[in-house]
């Protein structure tokens, strides 16, 4: 903890100084549970205060432990702490909107991919189509040709004329 001595010094001697003036004092410690301790530790980073000064604060701010010169320090602590927050929440505001704008650009990104993905479904069906034509194809290609019935002249024509192959297509 970043604590001054001089401080220190001082708070203990007016707590002191008040306890003193009772017939009787006891100081008794008061059992922090982890989270506590844990939010309290991420406000002082979020206040860019340590930890030691502002439990001193809040004892002398409890107590009432506050000097003239110490009160208009503490206001201008305060002020610097306030102004550190709304540097802070601007920052913040800023990065979500980066953020926001990053996630807009990644669904239209999202969005092109699903189109190319799509497009790129419709080429592989054809592509499919493509090769089972050529499949067809070639296994027609290596059978062998059956065996042509050569027509005989006097014999009917095969177009279907009715009238002999000699006289037909025979010429």
């Amino acid at each position: 903890m970043d604590l001054e001595r001089e401080k220190l010094e001082r708070v203990d001697r007016k707590l002191l100084a008040r306890l003193g003036q009772d017939e009787t004092y006891q100081m008794v410690r008061v059992p922090v549970t982890p989270a506590t301790w844990s939010t309290w530790k991420r406000y002082c980073e979020a206040t860019g205060t340590s930890m030691g000064r502002a439990i001193v604060a809040l004892i002398e701010r409890a107590l009432g432990v506050v000097d003239d010169d110490d009160a208009d320090q503490r206001r201008g602590s305060t002020g610097d702490v306030q102004e550190q927050l709304a540097s802070r929440e601007a920052e913040l505001d800023a990065r979500e909107e980066r953020l926001d704008v990053r996630e807009r650009a990644l669904d239209t990104e999202a969005d092109q991919i699903a189109a190319e993905a799509k497009r790129l479904g419709t080429w592989q069906a054809q592509l499919r189509s493509l090769e089972h034509d050529l499949e067809t194809k070639s296994r027609l290609a290596v059978q062998p040709a059956s065996a042509v019935r050569k027509v005989g002249r006097n014999e009917r024509c095969p177009c279907g004329s009715g009238r002999k192959y000699k006289q037909c297509h025979g010429r």
